[in-house]
């Protein structure tokens, strides 16, 4: 079955190309259905590092013949980088590539929001009278924040939520969505499933399941979106042995940890998925922001999407750029 999203800049419906489509099909169906004890060891760190060793690292084992022809087949657009293309001379330089953001990823200003990656997207809500509730489809709301967190749990009870699932062809840092102070970050333990739509489908709440790392940023401050208190969620996948933290001010200069106290500004470099595929979740407080318009248009288009085929409704996925309009503050 084919998986389909739409372009943001074009408006067209596009088919994605999923990455080790067979093997993923494999771990989330037959070892899974037959060997319980093989599926856990199949999405464990051993073998998910094991796995970005093989397909990033190994000088025998490269993940395409060459970079060039790698960086063609994802139809990577290497003038983008701001190494020089010949420097980008393995697989994991060319995932973990810097690009001129400031230059073809333009902050919009007028966003309150903006899209903390390259990634498709999908909203939702957690209240029930919503019309973009979606309940338990791709977390558990408070195992994904940590079930001993109740001051942030009861924050963003009934609040909304985007998921923007990033895909290995694309740029792998993660950018600030808003502007404002760390109030909290934290990291949570757990194992390293697929974020293929295969694996997301057949895994209950599978978000809230893999290791993931979790910053609270309070944007009503001097200098901040006002937008309330904000959850972002860096959720780790198959073969990402690690975020790292390395928060910006200007470009990637003087990169560093990002801390509490520490004031982050909307756009800038806050955060690395090293390498492969991965997941940003946004939780925002009851009513204090408003997706734009296109991304919930956009989710109930006709399409072929295996998140509507597997969960029966519509689910159709945006794909942003980082950096763009996610959403504005709600307005009474």
């Amino acid at each position: 079955m084919r998986h389909q999203y739409v372009d943001r800049r074009s408006g067209s419906i596009v088919d994605e190309p999923l990455f080790q489509d067979k093997l993923i099909k494999f771990i989330y169906s037959r070892a899974r259905e037959r060997a319980s004890l093989l599926f856990r060891a199949l999405t464990s760190a051993r073998f998910s590092s094991l796995l970005g060793y093989i397909n990033f690292d190994a000088p025998f084992f490269p993940l395409l013949s060459g970079t060039r022809n790698l960086a063609a087949t994802l139809n990577l657009d290497l003038s983008e980088c701001l190494e020089e293309p010949a420097s980008l001379d393995t697989p994991r330089k060319i995932f973990e590539r810097k690009i001129v953001y400031w230059k073809v990823r333009p902050l919009d200003e007028e966003a309150d929001v903006v899209s903390p990656a390259d990634a498709k997207v999908l909203v939702g809500s957690l209240r029930k009278n919503s019309a973009l509730f979606i309940k338990d489809k791709f977390f558990l709301y408070e195992e994904l924040l940590g079930r001993q967190r109740r001051n942030w749990l009861e924050i963003f009870h009934d609040g909304d939520f985007a998921i923007l699932r990033l895909t290995p062809d694309k740029y792998h840092y993660n950018h600030c969505p808003v502007s404002g102070v760390v109030l909290d970050i934290y990291s949570l333990d757990g194992c390293f499933n697929s974020c293929n739509p295969d694996a997301v489908i057949s895994i209950a709440s599978p978000y809230s399941k893999n290791r993931r790392v979790v910053t609270i940023i309070d944007t009503d401050v001097e200098g901040g979106s006002q937008v309330g208190p904000v959850a972002m969620i860096e959720v780790v996948a198959m073969m990402i042995g690690d975020i790292r933290q390395c928060y910006s001010d200007s470009a990637y200069d003087d990169p560093r940890p990002v801390r509490v106290g520490m004031f982050l500004k909307k756009g800038q470099p806050k955060s690395l998925y090293r390498p492969g595929s991965s997941t940003d979740v946004l939780i925002f407080a009851s009513r204090r922001i408003r997706f734009a318009d296109d991304i919930i248009h956009n989710m109930f288009r006709s399409g072929c999407s295996r998140f509507t085929h597997g969960f029966g409704q519509p689910l159709m996925e945006t794909d942003l750029d980082v950096r763009s309009a996610l959403a504005s503050r709600f307005e009474a």
